[in-house]
Parts: structure tokens; C-alpha cells; sequence
């Protein structure tokens, strides 16, 4: 019975990496060993680059701490938050697989109301292996799900749907909320486990989570910069909420599609209100500026991929939110520096510059 011991080879195991930012030891990980263990995973250290991060055995990574993004990226390290999760995006550009799963160090395995563990990643898989419907809800949620369809009155024309680029998954236990909202309700936790996936409609925007993501990188990778933020920036805390936005815009304008719901992780510890409002409060009065200019984003048609997009939505970045504060025109220019790195880095033909240092397991 020798063979028994082998484990299934599980969904996509080499054309996706698993990125985690942090600046703690990963033992997290143990309790994901049955999900993870096959996959390669990506792990971009934050803060003191001369602290050893400890990894679990029996894990294939490879670690990037900030010497290794200055090393690689030379100038253009500038657009890479540093002391701040943001700084996740640097494994999206330094990976070569087709999709991206990235989740945070203090999410844990959750349940289901059946008390079964939940594999995230599964489900993150099967939402991107199959169809979105922006263009028409369906009232049955994701149609493509068994034991569900397209109801009564959807367009049959528009039923094979289009690719889905992003899945966006959920948390049970403390939910994803701001300080102010954090400050007036301490002790709420999320119970609801809702059994569905919807696809995010055309031109509606929403506020995207980096804890628990995975995206088609071959797709919308160039999109999902998260930014400037942390150290040295008036701003935190708003990296996945302003890559989510740029993304949205330009998948609505290449016609692919988002999905949120399922699957859900645990998320076990709640942040300082006190310092996330800090972090947050120019974004919370910012967004009032933000949210219309995005609405409002056209790309024109001569923007036929993803890098083209990019680069114009920056040039309006510029353009418009430049008068809202200075730091937008900054943000802008690390938006058009990110493509520039994004570029150079994947039409590399030699990658023996791109091994971190000696961490590579």
C-alpha cells in the first residue's frame, strides 16, 4: 500500500504561486499545510531587512526582503511600499505563473456550517476556471455553480459569459472594516457564512480585500499595483482598495469579469483602530474625491491591453486627482514606474538576476 501515500496533485499546482507579505515567522502556515504545502509560494518580507523570517519545512519558497527588491529593480524599487502589506505586489511582478493567490498572515483555515475545513484556494481556482456574467445579474448568483443555472429571462446570448480575472474572497470572524467603523462596533465579529459567488457588474465599482485574492496574473497582473503607501506616505491602508479600483476599471474596459464571495477565510486578529485611523483618515476623506473620478474613468478604445490602460488611467490620476492633494501626481508617476519594472522584468530573458539571496527552499 505504498501508493497510498501519495498525495492527489492538486488544482493548477504549477501555474500558481501563493504571495504573503510579512514581517513575522510564518507559522501560520502549519494549519494551511494540507491546501499550500504542493504549491510554490512567495513571501515578500516588510520592515528590518536583516531579521530571518522562519518558514515551515516541507514549504517550496522562495523570500524577497527589501535589499532583494532594491537589487532587482534597481530605481524603480521606488514604487514598492515599504512597512506596509503593499509591498505584496512585488511578488505579482516577480512571479512567472499564470495565477496569483495572496493571503495574509493572520488568516487562518476557516469552517463551514458543516464543520468541515475550507479549502480557500480550491475555490478561488473554480472561480477563475469558470465564467463571469458582468453584463446581466443573474438572480441565482454564480449560474456556472452546480446545482444552479441561469434563470428565466437571462439573455441566451450573453450566457457563456467571460473570463473572470478576479475572485475575491470573504472572511469570517473579524470582518474587513475601517477605524471609525472598528471604533464604534469593537466586539462585532462576522458570523454569516453566505454560500455564494456573485459577479461584480459592469461599472459598478467595490472596496477589494488583498487578504484572501486571487487573480488570472497572464490577465490583469500590470493592474493590480497596490501602490504607495506606508513609510515616507501620507496613506495607509487604501493599497488593495486603490489597486481594486483601477482593476475594475479596466476589466470592465477589456470585458472580463470579477467575482466576490466564496471562498471565505478566518480572519483571527483585529488591527489597532487607533493606528488604522491614522493610516486611513486622508483616504476616508479622499475617497469622496476618488470614487466619482473613478465612476467617471473612460479609456479610450486605442487601449487594447492591460499596460495601455494602466499608463492612460495614471495620466488621469495625474490630470484630475493631482488637484486634490500633490501626492497623486507621485502616485501617478510610481503607476507608469511599476509598468516600466513590470515590463522589464517579464521580457527578461536571463532570470538568474531575479533569486533573492539564498532563500530559495
Amino acid at each position: 500500500m505504498a501508493g497510498s501515500s501519495v498525495k492527489p496533485t492538486p488544482l493548477l499546482r504549477d501555474e500558481l504561486d501563493i504571495v504573503i507579505p510579512t514581517i513575522r515567522n510564518l507559522d501560520f502556515l502549519e494549519m494551511w499545510r494540507p491546501f499550500f504545502e504542493q504549491y510554490h509560494l512567495i513571501i515578500v518580507q516588510d520592515g528590518d531587512p536583516s531579521k530571518t523570517i522562519k518558514v515551515p519545512d516541507g514549504f517550496d519558497y522562495e523570500l524577497y526582503n527589501r535589499n532583494d527588491i532594491n537589487r532587482i529593480l534597481g530605481p524603480k524599487a521606488s514604487c514598492i511600499s515599504f512597512k506596509d502589506s503593499a509591498c505584496r505586489c512585488f511578488g505579482y511582478m516577480i512571479s512567472k505563473k499564470k495565477y496569483i493567490y495572496t493571503i495574509d498572515d493572520d488568516c487562518f483555515v476557516a469552517k463551514n456550517p458543516s464543520g468541515e475545513q475550507i479549502n480557500a484556494l480550491e475555490q478561488h481556482i473554480k472561480n477563475l476556471l469558470s465564467p463571469s456574467t458582468p453584463f446581466f445579474f443573474n438572480t441565482l448568483y454564480d449560474p456556472y455553480r452546480e446545482g444552479a443555472d441561469f434563470v428565466r429571462g437571462y439573455p441566451f446570448s450573453l450566457r457563456e459569459g467571460v473570463t473572470t480575472a478576479v475572485s475575491h474572497g470573504l472572511w469570517l470572524n473579524i470582518p474587513d472594516y475601517d477605524a471609525p467603523t472598528q471604533l464604534v462596533k469593537p466586539l462585532e465579529r462576522n458570523k454569516r457564512y453566505v454560500d455564494a459567488v456573485l459577479t461584480v457588474p459592469k461599472g459598478t465599482l467595490f472596496p477589494m480585500c488583498g487578504m484572501n485574492l486571487a487573480f488570472n496574473r497572464e490577465l490583469i497582473g500590470p493592474a493590480m499595483y497596490f501602490g504607495l503607501m506606508g513609510d515616507g506616505q501620507p496613506i495607509g491602508r487604501y493599497d488593495d482598495m486603490w489597486a481594486g479600483w483601477c482593476m475594475k476599471v479596466i476589466c470592465d474596459h477589456m470585458g472580463w469579469g470579477v467575482k466576490t464571495g466564496l471562498p471565505y477565510i478566518w480572519h483571527s486578529k483585529a488591527s489597532n483602530p487607533f493606528v488604522n485611523l491614522k493610516k486611513e483618515y486622508k483616504g476616508i476623506y479622499w475617497q469622496e474625491d476618488l470614487i466619482p473620478f473613478f465612476q467617471s474613468a473612460v479609456l479610450p478604445k486605442e487601449c487594447v491591453t492591460v499596460q495601455q490602460c494602466y499608463i492612460e488611467l495614471a495620466k488621469q490620476v495625474k490630470e484630475k486627482l493631482g488637484k486634490v492633494d500633490p501626492y497623486f501626481i507621485k502616485l501617478a508617476d510610481a503607476m507608469v514606474t511599476w509598468i516600466e519594472a513590470w515590463d522589464e522584468l517579464n521580457s527578461l530573458e536571463d532570470k538568474s538576476s531575479k533569486q533573492p539571496n539564498g532563500t530559495s527552499k
